[in-house]
């Protein structure tokens, strides 16, 4: 343990500071594509008897028509934002017909670009803006890489935390400050070890040999002689490779994480500035919009990331100018696959495990970074992906090679005392247990997620295909024998009315042409500095 970190933690261990830690505000957004029973996409809309995925706080859509999006708001309790979660999925069974969910992250049997609807959200501006950067990322990087879902993990720390903790320090700067560049700090020691991240939890070593028809298989190999499966025998979560959320234009894209204003003014000049590859797709010419601009990054969503800054926005707002108005005020960690071994994808000991993993990152000494060293982080990331459970794997530092086994250990070690803290604020002994969850993978690879993806399709004889539907079957049965009580089910049935008169009003409240409101949106951009 450094220095630093153990000067922290002594703080922590302060009067006051338990009820704090008791008070971390976690939301969570996981993605699943609606199929039919024979594992294809969905063809058909989005039920109305989930309401508007335009206007409905809980239950959207992303990319596709077919891929769905839940949503739990901001909670203080494990436990009730996985129950949250679980009724979202019952609800929304209980208007699927014969539909399922998928339960992984890379996709069911897709039959190309043709295949993939584009979500639809009616014909107000809002609505018409977000189709239309949808049809943009197709055009850009295929509608393939769309149907690949993943769970967002949105976390912070109370406002009492950061006043107590701004007074500790005192009171550099205004607080706001102080928060956004805590946050900052996460964020770059994120980054340092995020691929830890992706060895343990990465469920996506494999995928069904549609997704690649026609396509460079990037040195996947078969699974076996029916070629249904390619894989990587060592590999753990291909969504966040060169398979799945990555964009070669993107590499070039200088983002820092040293200040507000360095992130801030990188995305803004992706978003203002042309890239021309992207001038042969029409935006906006003769009325024909197929992005909603020719830039290097339509909006800053775009932006491919394993983590964000984030702050709710005010409506019409963009997120760039919400940073800029009022800091940091939360962070959203995106490189999480779907587990098919839960209900719901995630679990509470891998929630209590990034909460230990994203206080660690908060509260180690965090230097600013520089090109060499996010080389070496995307050269690491790239590496545990693809090989992350090859024995012997090294890793790169700044002072040399040295084993994944090694600086796992090192980090998850350095953990103990978080965890410690965190037990001790909550009377319990679960936090040091999913520390200790990790600490095994570390010492017997057999025990991530990926290596037991490899091993059920080999038991079982089946493709990747196979073992997904299996299990998509399996928790959707676990949804549909267990029904929701009157007052959820009548509270859900409101959501879906009022979700659809929102989307009246919107609709009937529109007094600007889509131009005026595209000119309108992006000139905040051009007001940020």
């Amino acid at each position: 343990m450094t220095p630093h970190l153990q000067s922290q933690l002594q703080t922590l261990a302060g009067p006051g500071y338990a009820d704090l830690l008791r008070r971390i505000q976690r939301g969570l957004e996981k993605e699943s594509l609606r199929i039919t029973p024979e594992g294809r996409l969905a063809q058909t809309a989005h039920p109305t008897g989930l309401g508007s995925a335009l206007t409905h706080a809980s239950i959207t859509t992303d990319y596709s028509e077919a891929l769905m999006e839940f949503i739990t708001p901001v909670d203080t309790g494990i436990e009730e934002s996985l129950e949250t979660l679980a009724d979202i999925h019952r609800f929304t069974y209980s208007q699927l017909g014969d539909e399922l969910l998928w339960a992984t992250s890379m996709p069911c049997v897709v039959n190309g670009d043709d295949s993939i609807p584009v979500a639809e959200y009616g014909s107000a501006n809002v609505a018409r803006m977000k189709k239309v950067y949808r049809y943009g990322l197709g055009h850009r990087y295929g509608r393939l890489m769309q149907t690949i879902a993943g769970i967002h993990y949105n976390f912070s720390l109370p406002a009492d935390y950061w006043q107590r903790a701004w007074d500790d320090a005192g009171n550099p700067g205004t607080l706001q400050d102080y928060v956004t560049e805590r946050y900052l700090g996460l964020i770059r020691n994120f980054h340092r070890h995020s691929w830890l991240l992706i060895y343990l939890f990465g469920a996506s070593p494999a995928v069904c040999a549609s997704f690649l028809r026609d396509r460079d298989t990037q040195g996947l190999e078969p699974f076996d002689a029916t070629g249904r499966t390619l894989h990587r025998p060592w590999g753990t979560a291909l969504r966040m490779g060169d398979l799945g959320y990555n964009s070669e234009a993107q590499k070039g894209l200088n983002v820092c994480y040293n200040s507000l204003d360095n992130y801030v003014l990188a995305l803004r000049d992706a978003i203002m500035h042309p890239h021309p590859p992207y001038q042969a797709f029409p935006a906006g010419q003769n009325g024909d919009y197929q992005q909603l601009n020719d830039s290097l990054l339509q909006i800053e969503n775009e932006f491919y990331s394993t983590i964000r800054p984030k702050r709710v926005t005010q409506p019409g707002e963009a997120p760039l100018a919400a940073l800029r108005r009022a800091g940091i005020e939360y962070v959203e960690i995106r490189c999480i696959d779907v587990s098919p071994f839960t209900p719901v994808g995630i679990d509470a000991s891998q929630i209590r495990f990034l909460d230990t993993f994203l206080l660690h990152c908060l509260l180690e000494d965090s230097p600013a970074c520089d090109d060499t060293e996010r080389a070496l982080q995307a050269a690491n990331l790239s590496t545990v992906v693809n090989r992350g459970r090859e024995p012997g794997l090294r890793l790169r530092t700044p002072v040399g090679d040295a084993s994944l086994e090694e600086l796992a250990g090192e980090l998850l070690g350095g953990m103990t005392g978080i965890a410690e803290l965190l037990d001790n604020a909550h009377a319990s002994e679960s936090y040091r247990a999913a520390l200790a969850a990790q600490q095994a993978k570390v010492q017997d690879s057999a025990l991530t997620p990926s290596a037991r993806v490899l091993a059920e399709m080999r038991d079982r004889d089946l493709p990747f295909f196979r073992l997904a539907m299996a299990y998509s079957e399996h928790w959707a049965r676990h949804f549909r024998e267990q029904a929701l009580s009157d007052t959820c089910r009548q509270r859900f049935e409101q959501e879906t009315r009022q979700s659809l008169a929102a989307q009246q009003q919107l609709e009937a409240g529109d007094e600007l042409t889509f131009e005026e409101y595209l000119a309108r949106f992006f000139g905040q951009y051009r007001t940020l500095f």
